[in-house]
């Protein structure tokens, strides 16, 4: 009795061990292989759980979610012939398990060095018809979908599907870039010297006509202004001789006095005249005129 106690018990312990052994799960977001002593056996597993003979049957699982590729940067030749080092990353899933399988042995890292060397096969395809303006400007979203295009046609018999193709950047190799940038800048030198000599030559053109323009206005006021003073000295003259025709006594005194108030209006002026000169005849006078 105590015998068959010790033996169920032994057979309960094993089961416990070893009874997971026996049965393995697959949930709604894996896919799953069976194999035989190494041979595909079985590929069409739905979520549940399933029974299978340890040591000869080995079961492989795989995700079918969309899973990323964050491939390192390829150099690509664009249609000028020069080099650009292209940053991307790729959506991808498992579509065929057993063609996955067969293909690459499970293997993820296998798949991923087949889908980067399709996916640089398609940049080259794509950019070697374009140059480095038109692909970093406006044509990058027909470029990511031809390239999704072809690679997801060649991946097909992989078991793969390429869901999207997504440019990160884009750039020059350091070498190319320095000499691209050396261009760029002589250029916009040439253009900005084109601009400064341009802008001087207007700058030259305005002066010019600025300075042509005020000579006349001057030559214009200056004419003006002798019209003026020639019609103020007739005026002036007209004047003078009504007044002296008046009293032309009394005219000749108010010259005098403003010639005497002109004349010694400075005391550092020295003034040599005979005694008995015409200019100082008001001085002699002790009585005026009648």
């Amino acid at each position: 009795m105590e015998k068959n106690k010790i033996i169920a018990t032994v057979i309960v312990l094993l089961v416990l061990l070893f009874g997971s052994n026996f049965f393995f799960t697959v949930n709604e977001r894996e896919s799953a292989i069976l194999l035989a002593l190494g041979k595909l056996k079985r590929t069409n597993f739905e979520p549940g759980i399933y029974f299978r003979v340890p040591l000869f049957n080995e079961v492989l699982k795989f995700d079918r979610r969309v899973l990323t590729l964050d491939a390192k940067p390829e150099q690509i030749l664009t249609g000028e012939k020069k080099n650009v080092m292209v940053d991307y990353f790729v959506k991808w899933r498992i579509t065929n398990v057993e063609q996955y399988f067969r293909s690459f042995g499970g293997r993820e890292a296998d798949a991923a060095s087949r889908m980067a060397q399709t996916i640089k096969d398609g940049l080259q395809a794509e950019l070697g018809n374009r140059t480095i303006r038109e692909v970093v400007s406006g044509e990058r979203k027909e470029i990511m979908k031809n390239v999704a295009d072809l690679a997801d046609s060649k991946m097909k018999d992989f078991g793969v599907m390429i869901v999207d193709v997504r440019i990160k950047q884009i750039e020059l190799p350091r070498n190319v870039r320095d000499s691209v940038f050396d261009r760029m800048r002589a250029e916009r030198l040439r253009i900005a010297n084109e601009h400064r000599a341009m802008g001087e030559k207007e700058s030259l053109i305005i002066r010019a006509r600025a300075d042509r323009d005020r000579t006349e206005i001057l030559a214009r006021a200056k004419r003006k202004a002798e019209e003026i003073r020639g019609s103020g000295d007739g005026k002036a003259t007209a004047i003078y001789a009504q007044a002296y025709s008046k009293d032309a006594g009394f005219y000749d005194f108010y010259r005098s006095l403003q010639a005497y108030r002109r004349s010694f209006n400075n005391e550092n002026e020295i003034m040599v005249l005979q005694p008995d000169s015409e200019f100082f005849r008001y001085f002699k006078q002790t009585k005026p005129k009648k």
